[in-house]
């Protein structure tokens, strides 16, 4: 049965031209039920052109379709277990996760279970009945950070359709290889790599995907940024900074060699090689409450790897020990 990783994103057949959105979504899919595709035109998650339509909408023929399903029905092996992580906020509504770097947060393929999922189930059991245990957007493994899970099928409804409407304020903090001269606004359409399934890249035909990127600090051969996120592609940071020739420190996948200053401290050396992952934090969080309608607003203290590597290359730049070098 398909799970949220098995999507389509291609072009609406010129034959499909007055057929229904459902028929023709069916048809793209197969496998899937057409209660299931409706139900994923209704909740959003099947686009044209950008838009949600209704299941009844004739299409065009030639329009750009995405359709992303929901995750399989919950299984045996998500079961409630004790997972280590923080929470930075809870009510009866929703939790604000600081999820740490290396937990994964569905369970799948390699990763049966010790998930975020297997946490949240044995917090609040509840959570069972919803979709994907009611998270609504997901991190990578080895991306540290916020993330908010809904408590209710109303408040999910209600931050899904604010992740789509883009309300949803998603800050990532992270360390790209390179020196970059000023931020930039990274506007490149992302799709799967098909050469490596496991990675997204820039691609005519993929989805829209909008990443606002900020330079905090350089440093001699890397620079510190902000990512701020207008689109939630798959990898979207990784992939655009990847694509712009400044991949990630640590992020193997996308291009990172462990690049080096010129005449760089044994520390600097050591900290680099040993690096254990991409140098990607998601710091801030920010969208209404679905309920109170209150402003939410939250920041993730950066962890210690990644604070440790900046303080590492802040102290080559300067040229001292990263032992005397500011916090």
């Amino acid at each position: 049965m398909p799970t949220d990783d098995q999507v389509f994103d291609g072009v609406v057949p010129e034959q499909s031209a007055g057929e229904r959105l459902d028929v023709v979504a069916t048809r793209l899919v197969p496998g899937l039920s057409r209660a299931r595709i409706v139900a994923a035109i209704r909740s959003g998650a099947v686009l044209l052109d950008g838009r949600a339509r209704k299941p009844a909408y004739r299409v065009l023929g030639g329009e750009r379709i995405s359709i992303r399903v929901e995750e399989a029905p919950r299984t045996l092996r998500d079961e409630p277990q004790p997972v280590p992580f923080e929470v930075a906020y809870e009510d009866e509504h929703l939790i604000v996760v600081d999820k740490p770097a290396g937990l994964v947060v569905h369970p799948g393929a390699g990763n049966a279970d010790g998930t975020l999922v297997n946490g949240l189930l044995a917090k609040r059991p509840a959570l069972a009945a919803l979709p994907r245990a009611g998270i609504v957007h997901r991190l990578d493994k080895d991306t540290s950070g916020l993330m908010v899970v809904a408590a209710s099928e109303p408040v999910r409804q209600v931050l899904v359709r604010a992740i789509q409407q883009r309300t949803v304020d998603r800050v990532y903090v992270a360390v790209a290889e390179g020196v970059m001269i000023s931020g930039r606004d990274i506007d490149l359409a992302l799709g799967r790599d098909w050469a490596q399934r496991t990675r997204w890249r820039a691609r005519e035909d993929g989805r829209p995907a909008l990443t606002h990127v900020r330079v905090i600090a350089r440093y001699r051969a890397h620079t510190l940024v902000r990512a701020k996120l207008e689109t939630g592609r798959t990898h979207q940071v990784r992939a655009h900074l990847s694509a712009v020739g400044h991949p990630l420190v640590g992020d193997r996948r996308y291009g990172a060699r462990g690049r080096l200053p010129k005449v760089p401290s044994a520390e600097l050396i050591e900290t680099i090689r040993r690096f254990p992952r991409q140098a990607l934090h998601s710091r801030l969080l920010g969208f209404e409450h679905p309920i109170a309608k209150s402003v939410m607003r939250f920041e993730s203290p950066v962890p210690e790897d990644i604070g440790g590597l900046v303080r590492a290359l802040e102290a080559d730049a300067q040229g001292v020990s990263s032992s005397e070098s500011p916090p």
